[in-house]
This record gives C-alpha cells, sequence and structure tokens, in this order.
C-alpha cells in the first residue's frame, strides 16, 4: 500500500462510520459545496415564490438545474457518462417533487408532491447503493428521507413567514448536506482509492 493508505490503516475500521475522515479531502470539499449549490436554490425558490417574486424564482429554478448537471458530472467523473446521466434524472425528479412541493396550494398537492418526493428517494438510494458496494441502500435511503423532510419543514415555515423556525431548519439542512456528502465522497474514496483525491 501506498505511505497514505498504510497511514489510514491502523484506523481503516473508522472509515464505516459516516462521519469518518474521509480520506479524500478535495473530492469531500467538492461534494460539500456541491450539494450545498442545491439547498442554496431550493431555498432560493422557495422565497422567491414566497415574495411573488417571478423572476427570481426563475433564476432560482434554473440555478438548481446548473447544480443538478454539476452533481450528475462528478457522478459521471467515477461512473461513466450513462450513470451521470441517470443521476441527473433522478435529481430532476427529486427537484421536480421539491418544486411541486413549494408550488402547492392544497393538501391534495402537497401530499402528491411528498409521495413523489419519497419515491425518488428509494431510486436514489438503489442506483448509489447499486453503484458503489461501500453505501448501504438503507443507510442512503435514511440520509434522503431526512433531507426530504428538512426540504419540507424549511418550505412549510417559508410559505408561513416563520422565519425563526426556518432559520433553525436552515442550520440543519446545511449540515445534513455535509454529511450526504461525506458519506459519498467516503464510499467512493474507499472504491478508487488510486483515483479520488
Amino acid at each position: 500500500p501506498s505511505p497514505a493508505n498504510a497511514a489510514a490503516m491502523p484506523h481503516d475500521h473508522a472509515a464505516t462510520e459516516v462521519k469518518a475522515a474521509v480520506p479524500a479531502p478535495k473530492l469531500q470539499a467538492a461534494l460539500r459545496q456541491l450539494w450545498h449549490g442545491h439547498v442554496v436554490q431550493t431555498r432560493a425558490y422557495a422565497m422567491a415564490v414566497h415574495a411573488h417574486r417571478d423572476a427570481d424564482a426563475k433564476r432560482a429554478a434554473d440555478g438548481v438545474v446548473a447544480n443538478a448537471k454539476q452533481i450528475a458530472d462528478a457522478v459521471a467523473g467515477f461512473y461513466g457518462p450513462a450513470a451521470g446521466q441517470r443521476m441527473l434524472q433522478l435529481l430532476a425528479g427529486h427537484w421536480g417533487a421539491v418544486k411541486a412541493l413549494t408550488d402547492a396550494h392544497d393538501d391534495a398537492a402537497r401530499q402528491k408532491a411528498m409521495n413523489e418526493l419519497t419515491a425518488n428517494a428509494g431510486e436514489i438510494a438503489k442506483f448509489l447503493a447499486g453503484a458503489n458496494p461501500y453505501l448501504p441502500e438503507n443507510a442512503v435511503l435514511g440520509l434522503l428521507m431526512a433531507h426530504g423532510g428538512h426540504h419540507a419543514a424549511q418550505i412549510q415555515q417559508i410559505m408561513a413567514g416563520d422565519t425563526k423556525a426556518e432559520a433553525e431548519t436552515w442550520k440543519q439542512m446545511q449540515a445534513h448536506m455535509d454529511t450526504i456528502a461525506d458519506a459519498l465522497a467516503g464510499a467512493i474514496a474507499r472504491q478508487f482509492p488510486a483515483k479520488a483525491a
């Protein structure tokens, strides 16, 4: 093993922990930035919708899509163009559900959007677990369900004008993006030790 790997070996059991030190700090930082970009744009969209600022809402929606393409490109860098394309489709489904939840004007529309968000989380978890043996499907699904819950709470708080509660949700949401990014970075680094930096 390389000196870097040898140094990590005594702590190898820690790699199974989601919050363990990630052996690929550049990848970790890149994924954290990408997943933060997702919630920054979805939050901006909800705030613009609440304020009836159509141009800002369109700009934020375009930002969500651009960010999804960047995440898909990151996936493609390790798993190939077909996997990147599939990731983009799955992220489009996630955004479609979040957007529908934001735009919903009644309980039926909200419930439909939540059902779509939940089904999509299952699809993403299955895809990632299938691509990487270090990403157990149930663990990924748990992370994504918590993420969907944050979206739902934040949207409800923004629409209700509850800035205090939303500020707390926003703090939790950002921390959770790091958790998701770190889990992915750690698993990718274990699967591609020569490629992940």
